[in-house]
């Protein structure tokens, strides 16, 4: 029997995408929960062999404005201690952190800036996960907030180029990663040059055109550079 696979989209814009793609190519049955359009989110775990909760452009402790929120953090904390496989993708990433009693704010160093090398730690060699990841692999990352304190029983897998979690492990079978394994070009466009809501001051320096080209000119490279996460992530849904 394929395994199941519980996905939290927050926002139309921010779809599996590839890492759907690849995770439907290895088996794995997903069940896309949109909560943004007033999908009730559930205490647990019930018929799914694990969670992915996607990247959305709110804060991970916005709740005054984004009512589903608490109850996805709920649900992460619920999901990450029963041993289940979990994966949070930078907005997700950054929930796990505040659901396990870390830390995100706005980084201090700016904006993400689309194509950024992977950076692992040593541990990162070893990892049940993350381990299927090349070092140097390109990753696209488009975040204003970061982990600035992770978890206590949290270890960081990779960092950023500005010292930033880029990766991290919050449990046994738990990981969250600040860049977008599952962005395609054209997701990537949405969130930039096609995105009529764009805060532009919010990204000075940023030469958007530009960061949307890398993007587009490095799609093979993402394709190859990424697949193999997902893949693993399969793996261990599949037990």
């Amino acid at each position: 029997m394929s395994p199941r696979l519980l996905v939290l989209q927050h926002q139309d814009t921010c779809p599996p995408g590839w890492f759907g793609e690849w995770l439907a190519a290895a088996g794995v049955e997903l069940d896309l929960l949109p909560a943004h359009q007033g999908q009730a989110i559930p205490a647990a775990l019930v018929d799914h062999a694990g969670l992915l909760v996607l990247g959305g452009r709110m804060g991970a402790t916005d709740d005054a404005d984004v009512r589903w929120l608490a109850p996805v953090r709920a649900l992460i904390a619920t999901v990450v201690a029963a041993g289940d496989p979990f994966l949070g993708i930078c907005l997700g990433h950054q929930l796990t952190a505040a659901a396990l009693g870390g830390t995100v704010s706005p980084n201090p160093h700016g904006h993400g800036r689309g194509l950024t090398p992977y950076a692992p730690t040593p541990a990162a060699a070893q990892d049940p996960l993350l381990s299927a990841v090349a070092p140097g692999a390109l990753a696209v990352q488009w975040n204003n907030d970061v982990v600035v304190r992770l978890p206590r029983a949290a270890q960081p897998l990779a960092t950023s180029p500005d010292g930033t979690v880029q990766a991290a492990r919050f449990g046994p079978l738990a990981w969250g990663v600040q860049f977008h394994p599952e962005a395609s070009p054209q997701i990537f466009r949405g969130w930039t040059v096609d995105d009529p809501a764009l805060d532009h001051d919010q990204l000075s320096g940023i030469d958007l055109p530009h960061t949307v080209e890398q993007v587009t000119g490095h799609e093979s490279q993402l394709r190859r550079d990424w697949e193999p996460l997902a893949r693993r992530f399969a793996e261990l849904l599949s037990g």
